[in-house]
This record gives structure tokens, sequence and C-alpha cells, in this order.
């Protein structure tokens, strides 16, 4: 395993987090079992969300550590001010909502990383690096950070924060994977993949802010489910999400490569895909949904994958050799 860090957080945090998107009903149907298995297996990061299962994976997540005893062994990362399907929720009172429920959910009284779940540009930066500054004043968050904010945004945040003597935004999860993300899979995400993404790709290697890349490996795309001929058959939402986003010829010719350079290496497609987000020169964690223990080994094998420099352009179709 790889570590990195983040600063204002004293434990290293490996390069591969667990992803906990999921409804209510896993989370309770899963609970401890999977949370057993995949902490045995070596997963001590765990990403959430107070939006995820309408709490329910938080509040799983929270008994969990606490029963077994393992909450200074694991960094948790977690996020807030969420919109809603009735209005956007960036407000200094939301956060401080949201953080509060997060903290009795997970039965803990610090969070290791608290991101804003997505932004609103309407709000000035200005009150919510204030109210962020004052929780973490307070011992309730050891750093905190965005969730699909545009870098300017992000950087407009940090210039406030150092301005006014204050901590700024110590990390941003934003998406990147091997696949272009062509069409955003839900609101108001941010990518930087592609063209469109092109100069927030820069920022984050110049900056090498942290960066937890969510959905890096394309929602499942490199798995093999997904064919060109076959995706009229895939009705299911997480597979329209995944097409909708994903499902287009620059895609699926990444993925015959991925596959075609997984077979020299002896690999899977799948820890190909992850392999080349590791491998940007960027401060990247990423963000994988691991269902057992099995998918924990293999991309736990994938971290220390390197890929060389004409491997990742030739992946990515920006050249036609290696």
């Amino acid at each position: 395993m790889r570590y990195g860090a983040v600063e204002g957080i004293d434990k290293s945090i490996p390069r591969l987090v667990q992803g906990t998107s999921m409804s209510g009903a896993d989370a309770r149907s899963h609970g401890f079992a999977l949370l057993d298995e995949l902490f045995e297996a070596g997963m001590t990061a765990f990403d959430t969300a107070h939006q995820y299962g309408e709490g329910e994976v938080e509040r799983v997540l929270g008994r969990w550590m606490q029963e077994r005893g393992v909450r200074d062994q694991v960094v948790i990362i977690t996020k807030g001010a969420h919109h809603t399907q009735d209005r956007k929720r960036v407000t200094p009172f939301d956060i401080s909502s949201d953080m509060f429920d997060s903290l009795a959910r997970l039965r803990t009284e610090t969070i290791d990383l608290y991101l804003l779940h997505r932004d609103d540009e309407l709000v000035p930066v200005a009150p919510l690096m204030d109210t962020l500054n004052e929780h973490l004043r307070a011992g309730r968050i050891r750093a905190f950070g965005a969730s699909n904010w545009r870098h300017e945004r992000i950087q407009e945040a940090n210039d406030y924060a150092r301005a006014h003597h204050l901590t700024g935004f110590a990390a941003s999860s934003v998406h990147i994977s091997l696949a272009e993300q062509v069409k955003e899979p839900w609101r108001d995400c941010i990518t930087i993949t592609g063209a469109k993404g092109r100069a927030g790709y820069e920022w984050y290697q110049r900056t090498q802010m942290p960066l937890f890349a969510w959905s890096s490996m394309a929602g499942g795309f490199f798995t093999g489910r997904y064919r060109a001929e076959n995706l009229d058959a895939l009705t299911l939402e997480n597979d329209r999400t995944c097409i909708m986003a994903y499902g287009y010829p620059q895609n699926f010719e990444r993925l015959e490569r991925a596959r075609v350079l997984a077979e020299e290496k002896g690999l899977a497609a799948t820890q190909i895909a992850l392999a080349w987000v590791l491998n940007q020169p960027l401060n990247a964690f990423v963000l994988v949904g691991h269902q057992n223990a099995a998918e924990v080994r293999q991309n736990l094998a994938a971290v220390d994958v390197r890929l060389t420099q004409a491997e990742l352009e030739w992946l990515d179709l920006r050249r036609d050799v290696r």
C-alpha cells in the first residue's frame, strides 16, 4: 500500500480509500460483516456522506467503529451541505447542522476530513470559510475541503483564508478516471477529464492539493460489463448512469487498450484503469466501493503498478504507439 498525507490529519492515509455510497437498506443488510471483511483486508480509510442512505451509512459505520474499538485506527472522511431537490444548502447553518448530525451518527468527537459535498457559487466564500474554521478550532474536524467545487472557487476560498489568517481547504474530491466523463452522472459534478477538465487537471498538478478521486474506475466501466453492442439491454439505474457518463466510442477504445495492456502484464483491465489514475502527476487518492475482500486484494495490487509515460498517454488516446 502507498500512503499520503493531508495537512491537519496526524495519520497516514492510504491511497486506496473505501467508498460507502450505498442505500440505507444495503448498509443495514451488509452491516458489520462487510466492514469487518474490508478492514481485515487492509481498508483503513472510509469515505461517506451525510446524505448516503439517508444517514444510515454513517450510522452503521459509527456503530461498527464503536463496537470494534477501531476509531483510532481508521481515517473518516464525510461530506455535508449537499443540495436537496428543494434548495441548495451550502450555508453556514446547513454546514453546522449536517456536521453535528454526522458526529452523532459516526459516534465520534472528531471527523478527520470534512468536505462540502457541493458548491453554491451565489454564496460568498467568506462565511463558509469562517464557519469551517470555527468548527476546526472547536476540534470537531481535523481538516476540511471541498467536493465538486471548481478549482477557481477553491483557490478563491484559500486566498480569502490566507488573507484573513485562517486555515484553508486542505483537500478536494472531484472526478478523474481513465474514461472521460462526457456527461455528468449526477447534478453539479466536477470532472478533470477531457478537454473541459484540462484547466482543473493542470491546477491540481501545479498545486499538488490532495485529490480524492470519486468514480475513479468510471462506475464499473472497465469491469467488462459494458460493451458497445449491449448498451441498450442494460436497464438498471446504475447501468444507465454509467452509460450516460462514459459509454462513448473514445472510452470503448480506452477500455480495449486497457485490456490489451492488462493481458501483457498479467493484470485485469480494472487494475490498469486504477493504476492509470495513481500514476498521474497528481497527489491522488482513489475512492472505490469494494464489495468484498477479493476486490480489495485486487486493487491493493493495482496501487503498486507502475506505468510508463508512454503507456499512460497510449491508454488515454494521446499517442498511437507505446
